[in-house]
């Protein structure tokens, strides 16, 4: 995890406690779940995603699309100022851009540009299912 202080405060032990290991693994060390293994991978539920380590609003299904990559998929988040890029050069030389939230600094996943999905911003925020929450709306 980032030393980068953010507006909501993780109490990390009892955010372990609260959550199965493989959300706390992914959420606080940017882990990631197995393809095609997430419960939102192909939901169609009508809904907010949210922060599972915080609440904080994400994502709304509007923005959802099945991209086939094995895990949700959404073309925008619900603010810019919800998620916060960094880059990502753990694959190195493979450059990637990580997204967090930006209430809490818990790992979401990684966005991708230019694959040539037919969504309005040409955008695959490919977001780890563990690391969400859907709310009815």
């Amino acid at each position: 995890m980032s030393e980068k202080n953010y507006p909501v405060s993780i109490d990390e032990a009892a955010l372990k406690a609260k959550l199965d290991p493989l959300s706390y693994e992914v959420l606080r060390n940017a882990a990631t779940e197995r393809p095609f293994t997430g419960e939102y991978t192909d939901t169609d539920k009508v809904g907010v995603y949210k922060c599972k380590a915080c609440s904080a609003e994400l994502f709304r299904s509007e923005t959802k699309f099945h991209s086939g990559c094995g895990w949700p998929s959404f073309y925008a988040p619900t603010a810019d100022d919800a998620v916060e890029l960094i880059e990502d050069r753990s694959l190195f030389p493979r450059v990637r851009t990580e997204v967090r939230c930006a209430a809490c600094g818990s790992h979401l996943g990684h966005i991708f540009k230019g694959e040539g999905y037919d969504v309005p911003t040409d955008e695959r925020w490919c977001i780890n299912s563990v690391s969400l929450i859907l709310e009815d709306i």
